[in-house]
């Protein structure tokens, strides 16, 4: 064997090292480490959801630290719950003034499960679904993307996409894909880039399914059996329809008058990451 074999096994094992410290390289490897577990706890009872969001936690952790080099500082375990707390209040709140601003539009029955199953069920797979979106869109292709292009486009290219993801859901249109891609994908953005914590999202997350879920309204377009059970009787504009409150008007409005004072805040600290020539890109 020549010199030049004995040395291909030190380059290839240094190249892959580098592609995994680099943000695409990190990004791919967490991108189909939390989508594994998602897909195996998925669509089972729902305190399969519940240990499938730690699992996802778990795997991110390890991604972070083993493979992209990196603190995990998102996710520190100071003060997680209390911005988590905060967070679920933001989320729970907007919900709460959206739906207030369209009330008359909505007919409202009692639902027809008992209340602590219900809530349980739906607290469960909130709670997963929750932490894997922010997993994959905040805590991993926002943050790799703000290293190689900056915050700005970070945030714009997730919050597209994010939208784009929800057009293969139920009732589904390119509204309420649009509309998703401000109210989720700019106001969770802004609230990761302004607080740099991912329990402060996953609680806004959180609050904000889950409420939509417990009125019995559609959760993007998937039907929910809550404690009341809703009916649009106004225009969709106003209702969101099939698909659900997301595709409502109003929440867009109360997403970005939440959104850009968090932006402007962020700014203000320097929490936003300049956009970055190659050449700077770690």
């Amino acid at each position: 064997m020549s010199t030049t074999d004995n040395a291909r096994p030190g380059l290839t094992h240094s190249a892959v090292g580098r592609f995994g410290r680099s943000p695409l390289g990190w990004l791919l490897v967490g991108v189909l480490g939390v989508a594994a577990v998602s897909a195996v706890t998925s669509g089972g009872p729902p305190v399969l959801a519940a240990v499938g969001a730690v699992a996802a936690v778990a795997v991110y952790w390890a991604v972070v630290r083993f493979v992209a080099h990196r603190p995990t500082p998102e996710i520190g375990r100071d003060r997680a719950g209390r911005r988590a707390l905060l967070g679920g209040v933001v989320g729970f709140g907007f919900i709460a003034v959206s739906m207030i601003a369209v009330l008359s539009e909505f007919s409202f029955a009692p639902g027809t499960g008992d209340a602590v199953p219900v809530v349980a069920s739906i607290l469960a797979v909130s709670l997963g679904a929750a932490v894997t979106e922010e997993l994959l869109f905040r805590g991993l292709a926002l943050q790799a993307l703000e290293r190689l292009f900056g915050s700005w486009v970070a945030l714009a290219t997730t919050a597209l996409l994010f939208g784009a993801l929800h057009l293969a859901n139920p009732g589904a249109t390119v509204w309420s894909s649009l509309a998703i891609a401000v109210e989720a994908g700019v106001l969770l953005g802004a609230a990761f880039l302004v607080t740099r914590s991912l329990w402060f999202v996953v609680g806004l997350h959180l609050a904000w399914n889950a409420t939509v879920a417990l009125l019995g309204l559609p959760v993007s377009g998937h039907p929910s059996s809550g404690l009341l059970t809703a009916t649009p009787t106004g225009p969709t504009l106003v209702t969101g329809g099939d698909f659900g409150i997301e595709a409502s008007v109003v929440p867009v409005v109360v997403a970005l008058l939440l959104a850009v004072p968090m932006l402007v805040t962020a700014h203000r600290r320097g929490r936003l990451v300049p956009r970055r020539r190659p050449a700077d890109v770690p």
